[in-house]
């Protein structure tokens, strides 16, 4: 049973530059570079069967492509942080694709997804003994966080081994859209 999710690439040379933000805090375990991603829509452990009919399913999707825009550094979990990340502007048609998704999901037969769609690439998941200041401390030393923008033109679904999460991540299928 693989587990899979829908998302875009963040091109190599982007991920190099973000990759020298990394470091500097001792409860990260940071992402490797060649894994930096926006999750579209998380999908989770499913058939092999399911996997192909999603697979198929997303050929449907006609999108143009899109701009990204990284905007600035931030962290989930308030004061038990969990992870750092680069925001990510949610710009209407990244909403448009990702809501796409979360319908062709739907028709697939899964349960709708019930956290609110908040775009942005992992760089570290925190251990239980992050503190909440250090993390804030991280962030403001990183502060002159240049946006970034990069033209999107394609999608791609991607497997990661069963119930692990973090990576790596393999390509298992890329879906262009539209120039």
């Amino acid at each position: 049973m693989p587990r899979i999710f829908t998302g875009l690439e963040v091109p190599e040379t982007m991920a190099d530059d973000l990759s020298r933000l990394q470091g500097g805090l001792g409860s990260a375990r940071w992402i490797d570079p060649e894994d930096f991603h926006i999750t579209l829509r998380f999908i989770g452990d499913v058939g092999e069967r399911a996997a192909n009919d999603i697979a198929d399913m997303l050929y449907a999707v006609r999108k143009r492509s899109i701009e990204v825009t990284l905007t600035g550094l931030g962290s989930f979990g308030g004061d038990k942080p969990r992870s750092l990340y680069i925001a990510v502007k949610p710009s209407q048609p990244l909403m448009e694709l990702q809501a796409e998704h979360e319908r062709i999901m739907r028709r697939v037969g899964l349960e709708p997804e019930t956290r609110k769609f908040t775009p942005h690439v992992t760089l570290a998941r925190l251990g239980r003994n992050a503190r909440a200041r250090d993390v804030a401390d991280w962030i403001a030393l990183r502060g002159l966080f240049m946006s970034r923008t990069f033209l999107v033109p394609h999608f791609v679904l991607f497997s990661a081994k069963e119930s692990v999460g973090g990576g790596p991540y393999l390509v298992e299928e890329t879906y262009p859209l539209a120039a």
